[in-house]
């Protein structure tokens, strides 16, 4: 019993397939007219351009965040690198790994808020398609049956023909029972394409909005992160130009570490080594007269603000001062001769320099030439035309050729400054 029930469904599912076909090939070849809902028919048109915009935005949305998953990838990875190279004794080297982290949990929120919040809704919105366009599937083929059976009544309802009762009246019943599930349908798309057509306004504003806000709040974090970052590496290279990482050279004088001190040596001041001919030199020289005469040589371009001559002028060009520019004079005679001879060796007193009437410690005085901003703790920042009172080294054995003891009247700051800056006065 139940197969031939299963056989005269699929009978009469054949037979329905079979006359829609029938009509569409009539209706195509114009032998047969065709019922025409133009409001409807645009509203399918704007369907179809909504439903492939849709489509386009899921699948560039989709892209996207692939792209800033891989992005997030090539980010810890390039930052997991810089941490290993960043080494231990380097300016904020503590603070970096925590700005790798901080910089991925940034990376991570942003992906999941797109996910989340922009790509659920994106695939919601996305869901309502394939069911509208199985109802415009379905009311086509109610549109067709309509149609047939239109065609039927009137082909049987024709003066030609021998009317028969019993079958317009079975006509008319199918006709009647087609235009029924035909209107319900078609009723039903006329209210809610609209709907759907208007909705993506509402659903473009809040989707854009979500994700436009989460870009914004992941390129502020970000900025902030590289921002911190930036000041690391800026005091790195601030620590460097110091010559604080700087490798020792072979024949450089040794750092000399007591027993027991667990600084790092960066943080140790040189201390006095003895090199290959048995002077005993500070460390200090070498860096300061190897780099730092050679950088104040390059920097002397102003003019000189005290109307100096040429000969005044080549002899400040000159990278230190030599023997023969100054001619010692006689101290106080109420130095022994043991200390004058200590002071003669260390401080040649310049011709020209003023060697009375001066505080007490005071050798002469300098007016300065040129403007010198020091560039260690120990240097003295001066103006052109300042005024600076030479004084002895705290510690003779620390006197640097070139440089000079100062304290520069107007402030009181003492410290060393080169003496081609200057002038005797």
């Amino acid at each position: 019993m139940s197969s031939d029930n299963r056989a005269g469904s699929i009978s009469k599912s054949v037979q329905k397939h079979a006359g829609r076909a029938k009509e569409r090939i009539l209706q195509n070849l114009g032998k047969a007219d065709r019922t025409t809902d133009d409001i409807l028919n645009l509203y399918i048109s704007n369907f179809n351009k909504q439903h492939a915009s849709a489509q386009r935005l899921s699948k560039e949305f989709k892209n996207y965040v692939s792209c800033a998953r891989a992005m997030q990838a090539a980010s810890k990875s390039l930052m997991d690198t810089l941490t290993e190279m960043y080494e231990q004794n380097w300016a904020g080297c503590e603070q970096l790994p925590v700005k790798t982290q901080v910089l991925e949990m940034v990376w991570d929120d942003f992906c999941h808020k797109l996910n989340d919040q922009v790509g659920v809704p994106i695939a919601t919105y996305l869901s309502q398609f394939p069911e509208i366009r199985n109802k415009i599937a379905k009311r086509g083929r109610k549109l067709v049956d309509y149609d047939k059976c239109r065609h039927n009544l009137q082909a049987l309802q024709q003066p030609s023909r021998k009317r028969e009762e019993m079958k317009i009246g079975k006509a008319k019943e199918r006709l009647d029972e087609a235009r029924k599930l035909y209107e319900v349908i078609n009723n039903e798309l006329h209210d809610e394409l609209p709907a759907l057509y208007d909705s993506r306004i509402s659903f473009l504003v809040t989707n854009l909005q979500t994700m436009f806000t989460s870009e914004n709040q992941f390129h502020h974090e970000n900025a902030k992160i590289y921002n911190q970052l930036t000041e690391l590496v800026e005091n790195l290279a601030l620590e460097n130009q110091k010559g604080k990482y700087r490798t020792r050279k072979p024949g450089s004088p040794l750092i000399l570490k007591n027993e027991g001190d667990t600084r790092p040596y960066e943080e140790i001041e040189f201390k006095k080594s003895r090199v290959s001919n048995g002077e005993i030199l500070s460390s200090n020289t070498l860096p300061r007269t190897e780099h730092k005469m050679r950088e104040i040589n390059l920097t002397v371009s102003q003019t000189n603000a005290m109307n100096a001559d040429s000969s005044n002028m080549d002899q400040l060009r000159m990278p230190l001062k030599s023997e023969k520019d100054y001619e010692p004079v006689e101290m106080n005679d109420t130095l022994d001769s043991k200390d004058s001879n200590k002071l003669d060796e260390l401080y040649d007193i310049p011709v020209g320099a003023t060697t009375t009437d001066l505080p007490a410690g005071v050798l002469y005085r300098v007016r300065a030439t040129y403007k010198y901003t020091g560039e260690d703790v120990d240097e003295l920042c001066f103006e052109i035309g300042d005024i600076i009172r030479v004084v002895e080294y705290d510690d003779p054995e620390e006197q640097e050729e070139g440089w000079l003891m100062g304290i520069k009247e107007s402030t009181g700051e003492k410290g060393l400054f080169p003496a081609n800056f200057t002038r005797p006065i």
